[in-house]
C-alpha cells in the first residue's frame, strides 16, 4: 500500500464510537468499557471454540480468530472489541522457535544472547501474517460500528521472552544484557520496534479502529532503565504508526512510576493499572492523554455489591480526567464468572450514561 492509499483515522462506521471519542478525549454519551483478555479462558464459548487447537495455531486461522473476538462482544456488551491473538505471533511469523505451552506461556527454543543471534531476527513483511489482514478484515465486516482494537506486544517485553527464554519473574538474563551490552541491547529492541511496527501497520491497514502495545514486563524496570534503554525503541513504535491517525495505547503491569515516561513515548492513551488510584495515574500522566483502567481484576470475584461499589471508587476518581476508558488494571482471570463481567460493563453505562 502506497503512502498517498493509506487510511487516515478509524474506518468511518466506528468514528463516532463511544471508545473512539474517549480516546480523543471528547464527550462520550457514557464511559466506555472493554476488558483486557475480554477473549479468553473466562468464557466457556471461548474454550469450546479452542477444543484441540493449539494457541499459536488458533491465532492463525481467521475464522477462529473472527468467533474469538466476537464473543465478548456478543456477551457483555463492550464498547470495543480486541483483536484475538498473542504478543509473540509476529516472531513466530519471521521463524523465531517458540511455542506457547499450556500453563507456562511462550518458551522460545533458542534464546537470543549474542550479536549472531540478532541476524535470526529478519524483517516482518505483510505476506508472513496475511492470515492477520484477513481475520481483521472479516472482524470489521461483522463489528460495524464497534472498534476493533489491533495490538502488538513492546519491544521491550518481546526482548524479555527472547533473551530468558520463556517468562520470567526477574529478568536476569535480561537485564545482565541491557546492563552488560548496551550496544547489542538497544539494536535488538530497535529491530524488534521495527517487526512491532510492522505488525500494527498490518493491523490498521486492514482496518483495526486503534492500537495497542502492551509491555508487560515494563514494571520490571526502574525509570532511568526505562528512560534510557526501552522508551526510544517504544517511542519508534508509535512514531511509525502516527500517520494513519488512530488511537495509541500504551500499558504496562506495575508500571506506577514510569506512567509519565510512558505518557512521553507517543501514545494517545495511558493505561494504569490498579495499584494506582485513577487520579493520580492521570496526575502522573499528564495533561493531553486519555486514561484507561484501571479495577483490580480480582475484585470481580467478590459479590456483586462490592464489584460496583469498587468500580464506582474508580468513576469517582476519574470524574475530572478528560478522556477515562473503563478497563481492568489487568487482563481477566481465568475463573472470572462471565455473568459478574457482563454485570459490569451495565453498571458502568448506566452509572456514566450522559
Amino acid at each position: 500500500m502506497s503512502a498517498n492509499d493509506r487510511p487516515t483515522g478509524p474506518p468511518t462506521a466506528t468514528r463516532d464510537s463511544a471508545f473512539l471519542k474517549a480516546c480523543r478525549r471528547e464527550p462520550v454519551p457514557h464511559t466506555p468499557v472493554w476488558f483486557m483478555r475480554q477473549a479468553g479462558r473466562s468464557l466457556p464459548e471461548y474454550r469450546k471454540a479452542r477444543e484441540g487447537t493449539g494457541m499459536l495455531e488458533s491465532c492463525m486461522r481467521p475464522d477462529l480468530v473472527t468467533e474469538i473476538t466476537l464473543q465478548p462482544v456478543r456477551r457483555h456488551r463492550v464498547d470495543a472489541a480486541i483483536y484475538f491473538s498473542d504478543i509473540v505471533v509476529p516472531l513466530k511469523a519471521i521463524g523465531v522457535d517458540l511455542d506457547i505451552k499450556p500453563g507456562v506461556g511462550p518458551v522460545v527454543e533458542r534464546p537470543i544472547r549474542s550479536r549472531a543471534d540478532l541476524d535470526r531476527l529478519r524483517p516482518l513483511e505483510p505476506a508472513d501474517v496475511a492470515y492477520v489482514a484477513e481475520a481483521v478484515g472479516m472482524l470489521t465486516g461483522e463489528l460495524g460500528g464497534t472498534p476493533l482494537i489491533g495490538f502488538a506486544g513492546a519491544p521491550f517485553t518481546l526482548a524479555s521472552y527472547l533473551v530468558e527464554g520463556g517468562p520470567s519473574k526477574n529478568h536476569e538474563h535480561t537485564k545482565a544484557l541491557m546492563y552488560g551490552d548496551p550496544q547489542l541491547w538497544a539494536d535488538l529492541l530497535d529491530r524488534l520496534a521495527e517487526i512491532t511496527a510492522a505488525f500494527l501497520r498490518v493491523q490498521i491497514e486492514a482496518g483495526a479502529s486503534a492500537v495497542q502495545l502492551f509491555d508487560s514486563w515494563a514494571g520490571a524496570l526502574r525509570p532511568r532503565d526505562y528512560r534510557e534503554s526501552v522508551l526510544p525503541a517504544s517511542a519508534k513504535v508509535f512514531d511509525a504508526v502516527a500517520e494513519y491517525g488512530v488511537p495509541r495505547i500504551h500499558f504496562g503491569v506495575g508500571t506506577g512510576e514510569l506512567l509519565g515516561l510512558m505518557a512521553t513515548a507517543g501514545a494517545d492513551v495511558v493505561g494504569a493499572d490498579w495499584r494506582v488510584p485513577l487520579d493520580e495515574a492521570a496526575r502522573r500522566i499528564g495533561p493531553g492523554h486519555a486514561v484507561q483502567g484501571n479495577l483490580d481484576p480480582a475484585v470481580l470475584f467478590a459479590p456483586r455489591e462490592a464489584v460496583e461499589e469498587q468500580a464506582a471508587q474508580v468513576l469517582e476518581a476519574a470524574r475530572d480526567v478528560h478522556g477515562h476508558i473503563f478497563n481492568l488494571g489487568h487482563g481477566v482471570l481465568p475463573d472470572t464468572d462471565p455473568d459478574a463481567l457482563t454485570r459490569l460493563v451495565a453498571y458502568v453505562h448506566e452509572a456514566t450514561g450522559r
